[in-house]
C-alpha cells in the first residue's frame, strides 16, 4: 500500500478511527485495538477514545498472532468473557449496526459463532464464543479466525453481509472505494 492502510481517510477520518468509533457505538465492551506495524504512527488515530490499545510484537508473524494478542488482554481486563468479536481494519462498510446485529444475534441463537458471509467466504466480523477462545489464543500466523469457523460451520450463524468483500489491500481497491463512495 506505501503507507499504514489504518490511516487511509475515508469519511473525512482514518479507516482505523472510523472502525474504533463504531465500535465504541456498538453493543461490545470493553473495546481493544490491535496495532502491528507502525505503532507509533498510528496510535495518535485513536489514543483519546475509550479503548484500550495493544501493540502486537509478532505482528510479522501473522493475523492469528493480532487476534491470540488481543484475546488475551481481553481476558486480562474481563476474565469471565463469554464471546468476543473480530473485526479487521480493511472493511470500509462496517458499521455499528452490523456489530449489534452480529451481537445480538449471538445473544438470541444458540450458535457458538456468528460470522458474516460475503463472496461464497464466511469470515470476519465474527463473533466467537469462549468455547473457541483456547484456539484462538494459539493463532500464530496468517490464518485468522476464518480458519476456526470453517472446522465449526455446523455451529455458526451467518448474516450477509456483501460489502465484506471490499477490503483495502492495494492501492487500486482503495481508488475503486473512493470512486464508488461519491
Amino acid at each position: 500500500m506505501g503507507t499504514p492502510k489504518q490511516l487511509l481517510p475515508i469519511q473525512g477520518r482514518s479507516l482505523l478511527r472510523h472502525l474504533a468509533e463504531i465500535s465504541i457505538a456498538s453493543l461490545c465492551d470493553p473495546v481493544i485495538a490491535v496495532l502491528g506495524a507502525s505503532p507509533h504512527q498510528i496510535r495518535p488515530e485513536i489514543e483519546d477514545l475509550p479503548l484500550q490499545i495493544i501493540e502486537n510484537q509478532h505482528w510479522q508473524s501473522g493475523m492469528g498472532t493480532s487476534i491470540s494478542t488481543g484475546l488475551a488482554a481481553l481476558l486480562e481486563q474481563k476474565p469471565t468473557l463469554k464471546a468476543m468479536l473480530i473485526l479487521v481494519c480493511d472493511q470500509p462498510f462496517v458499521s455499528t449496526a452490523l456489530i449489534d446485529q452480529l451481537v445480538v444475534a449471538y445473544q438470541s441463537t444458540n450458535y457458538q459463532i456468528v460470522a458474516t458471509t460475503y463472496l461464497e467466504t464466511i469470515g470476519v466480523p465474527a463473533l466467537l464464543s469462549d468455547r473457541y477462545f483456547s484456539e484462538l489464543l494459539r493463532l500464530n500466523s496468517d490464518t485468522g479466525a476464518r480458519q476456526i469457523i470453517q472446522q465449526h460451520l455446523n455451529e455458526t450463524y451467518t448474516i450477509d453481509f456483501p460489502k465484506g468483500a471490499i477490503d483495502l489491500d492495494t492501492p487500486d481497491q482503495y481508488q475503486a472505494f473512493l470512486a464508488q463512495s461519491h
